[in-house]
């Protein structure tokens, strides 16, 4: 009789809707050292690791990377395709998309590189007029007031626009660039993978733009900006997030609740 009454439990139990995780699309861009070409189905970067920790550290959401582009990824967002968009600034383009932000406490630098020259000091980052440079397409620089526009940037800063950042060092390497602007945390990264360039750049002690990470969360989106806040939080607290951002000298700031 025991027995019976434990398998019709048993049964009862197994015939039990098992609520599943919910599913949260995260829009990734080439964005290096952050996302590396997510359209080749290569999970490497910066943000597939936070991805992994983020699932590893609960159940409640499974948080899966949706290939999308710089330029793309505004209607990707709108129209619902991705849910959050990672490491973004809400001034860079989002201020007419309805959105919830979630500061992510985790800051990066955009810097100027020129090749070292015996006369070259770092006044020569003063003043860009009469200097080419070399930009990341799709890029908004704080020198240029945010405004992306390849036209723009070619008329106004004899800009050359690419979507590598190894390409724009090269051009720089080679004197076909005065000047790139490159993220801080990709350059160590590329010296650290090409250490006999190092001693070959000049690196400007003026910064563009402080990176300040946001993740910017759809209103229609399966989590909250105050869950995820909670979930960045958990990976602070056991060392996760050090543990992903540090080697790329990505600075870990206190956060700021909106």
């Amino acid at each position: 009789m025991t027995s019976r009454l434990l398998l019709a439990a048993l049964a009862v139990f197994l015939a039990l809707p098992i609520e599943a995780a919910q599913l949260v699309r995260i829009g990734a861009a080439h964005f290096p050292p952050y996302t590396v070409r997510p359209e080749n189905g290569a999970d490497t970067g910066l943000l597939p690791q936070m991805v992994e920790a983020l699932n590893q550290s609960q159940t409640d959401y499974q948080f899966v990377l949706v290939p999308t582009s710089i330029p793309r990824r505004f209607n990707d967002f709108k129209q619902g395709r991705v849910d959050m968009a990672i490491f973004e600034n809400p001034e860079w383009g989002w201020q007419d998309v309805p959105h919830t932000s979630v500061d992510m406490g985790l800051e990066d630098a955009e810097v100027f590189v020129s090749q070292r020259q015996a006369d070259r000091q770092q006044s020569y980052f003063e003043d860009l007029r009469g200097k080419r440079l070399a930009l990341f397409s799709g890029y908004h620089y704080a020198f240029a007031q945010f405004n992306a526009d390849p036209k723009f940037l070619a008329g106004q800063y004899n800009a050359t626009l690419t979507y590598s950042h190894d390409s724009n060092l090269l051009m720089v390497l080679r004197g076909r660039a005065d000047i790139a602007l490159v993220t801080r945390s990709y350059l160590n990264d590329y010296v650290l993978r090409n250490p006999e360039v190092g001693p070959q750049l000049l690196v400007s002690e003026r910064i563009d733009q402080i990176y300040h990470h946001y993740a910017l969360i759809r209103p229609q989106a399966p989590i909250s900006s105050e869950a995820f806040a909670q979930l960045l939080q958990k990976l602070r607290d056991d060392g996760q997030l050090l543990k992903i951002f540090q080697p790329y000298q990505i600075h870990l700031v206190p956060a700021h609740s909106h």
